[in-house]
């Protein structure tokens, strides 16, 4: 049974991403972290009833984990799929997270599947040869090369995703209904959570600048309402989540998240 997943499509991403998917046509969704990217996902995969195949990208991921390996069991040897090409059989929603931190040898075998013939040849398996299923889809997510770990994709591995989604941080009206759709919001703490949406784009902002290093994402404003309902002051909230963080790159930088939540909450 498929799980419901709630999610605000304030951009008509999912409506991008059904054509795609009626085209016949992979995706990329190009943001930052905390912007929904995840469940826009999951929350497509369950409006097609899709199972959804899930890599999530880094150093350490290896072909491995997409293609397969041998194992051994009782003296026999077999072969174990891996999640690329159990999506390619089940005709699943391949969702491959943070592309772009991914090593050139996984990139390769990748790109042997997406292209326009939807074949791998298993050289781990006596060289069988796997057909997608018509209907197999996949979606990819990379983040800003301002990231830790990220990378420019190669031009080609880049034209296997002809459709193309910029996901930003939503408007602060929608972020206040998302933060809704999380946890309750008491109206008395209603223009605290506001102040705590400002602040949240005024640090994005800075961060786009390179003012400031890092940039909060949506968690943060949904734990700062949540912590919010706890009783403790909004002052003290805002440094525990938003300004705290900052203490790793220097004084300096905590110093400014703070005279920023000065300027809001008050002392």
């Amino acid at each position: 049974m498929m799980l419901e997943v709630d999610y605000l499509d304030w951009n008509n991403a999912l409506g991008v991403l059904s054509k795609a998917y009626q085209t016949g046509l992979f995706a990329l969704i190009i943001g930052p972290k905390g912007t929904g990217k995840t469940t826009l996902v999951r929350k497509f995969a369950s409006q097609v009833k899709k199972e959804l195949y899930s890599v999530n990208f880094s150093l350490r991921t290896r072909e491995s984990h997409l293609i397969g390996t041998k194992t051994l069991d009782k003296g026999e040897i077999s072969f174990v799929e891996g999640i690329l090409v159990k999506s390619m059989r089940d005709a699943g929603v391949l969702y491959l997270d943070e592309l772009n931190a991914a090593e050139a040898d996984v990139l390769l075998r990748l790109d042997e599947a997406l292209d326009d013939r939807r074949q791998l040849v298993l050289k781990e398996a006596e060289g069988q040869l796997v057909n997608a299923a018509s209907d197999w889809f996949v979606i990819a997510t990379i983040n800003p090369l301002s990231h830790v770990g990220t990378k420019e994709l190669p031009p080609q591995l880049l034209s296997r995703f002809p459709i193309r989604l910029r996901l930003e941080y939503p408007p602060e009206e929608v972020e206040l209904q998302i933060i809704n759709r999380h946890t309750e919001v008491d109206s008395s703490k209603l223009n605290d959570v506001k102040r705590a949406i400002k602040l949240a784009k005024n640090l994005r902002d800075a961060a786009a600048l390179e003012e400031l290093y890092y940039s909060p994402s949506l968690r943060e404003t949904i734990a700062f309402a949540k912590l919010l309902n706890t009783g403790i002051k909004s002052n003290q909230a805002a440094e525990i989540v938003y300004a705290n963080v900052y203490d790793q790159w220097g004084e300096v930088e905590y110093r400014k998240v703070m005279d920023m939540i000065t300027s809001l909450f008050g002392d």
